[in-house]
């Protein structure tokens, strides 16, 4: 299956951002270049004839499997800079958590790998790079983040990702395509972030709603793959910001596109919340020091 990629538009992040650690890595290498469900072992779920029904449900129909393997590509381009980020990892929609591991790109300002655990609203993470103690997180509410999580650690989390689908507001059937021997329906179209918020709820929405007030381009271009049952296989996202603060010159576009590709619906994810003796805390900044930045 190909991912086409198509330009959006969305406000700059701001420095504030780059404090946490691992949120550092990805923010310089930018400007340099749901709801809780419940398993079903045996789903009656089926594909909606109509395409947006179809694509709107498919977040929760994902759910209902109760957890999924993901692999992740994060693609970022500015001018001439182009970048990818590789992650891969699982979910768990029971427990509602998630890990992801993702490889940080050659000439990056750090190296190795970003890990990542998932929860609704919050994030922790890990950088063997980083300036902080090996083994320690840093935790991180999802609203310090004025991307909301969604691009800023080199991934969007398979929640987010198929959470984002239920605010689409315009869906097309491109066509049937077979993958691993499975028929899977194409769609595309544009989706509303604060529409998926809203339609998400609680602290799974944290994430959505902050990157709604973001990004700038209201209608965010999607292509997604269901299967007969209506589950996510694929989804391609487009973001995108200003890489130098209030412009809208063409020149200073970073165009994000983000893909997340499922599998292994209902296999168990190996994932626990780091406790809270492995957690380290970013030393603040006064705000002359950041300004400065």
């Amino acid at each position: 299956m190909k991912s086409p990629k198509h330009p959006a538009t969305a406000k700059p992040l701001p420095q504030a951002a780059r404090a946490a650690t691992a949120v550092a890595v990805l923010a310089a290498a930018l400007t340099a270049c749901g709801g809780a469900s419940q398993p079903s072992s045996v789903s009656a779920d089926q594909l909606s004839a109509d395409p947006l029904t179809a694509v709107r449900s498919a977040a929760d129909i994902t759910g209902r499997t109760g957890s999924i393997h993901a692999t992740t590509q994060l693609t970022t381009e500015a001018g001439d800079k182009k970048t990818s980020f590789t992650g891969a990892g699982g979910y768990d929609y029971v427990q509602r958590i998630g890990k992801l591991e993702v490889d940080v790109p050659a000439g990056s300002p750090a190296s190795g790998k970003i890990t990542e655990v998932l929860l609704p609203g919050i994030v922790y993470l890990q950088n063997s790079a980083a300036k902080i103690p090996e083994g320690k997180w840093v935790k991180l509410d999802v609203r310090q983040l004025p991307d909301g999580n969604l691009v800023s650690t080199g991934a969007t989390d398979p929640a987010s990702a198929t959470g984002a689908l239920r605010g689409v507001q315009k869906a097309e059937l491109v066509g049937s395509e077979t993958a691993d021997g499975l028929e899977l329906k194409h769609y595309k179209g544009t989706l509303d972030l604060a529409k998926a918020a809203e339609a998400t709820g609680g602290r799974a929405a944290d994430g959505l709603r902050m990157a709604a007030q973001t990004f700038t381009v209201k209608d965010v271009p999607y292509e997604v793959w269901l299967d007969q049952q209506g589950r996510v296989h694929k989804v391609v996202e487009n973001f995108g910001f200003a890489g130098v603060a209030g412009s809208k010159d063409p020149k200073d576009l970073v165009k994000v596109v983000s893909t997340v590709t499922l599998a292994d619906f209902g296999k168990p994810v190996d994932v626990v919340e780091p406790s809270a003796a492995d957690l380290y805390t970013v030393p603040s900044q006064s705000p002359s020091a950041a300004a400065a930045k």
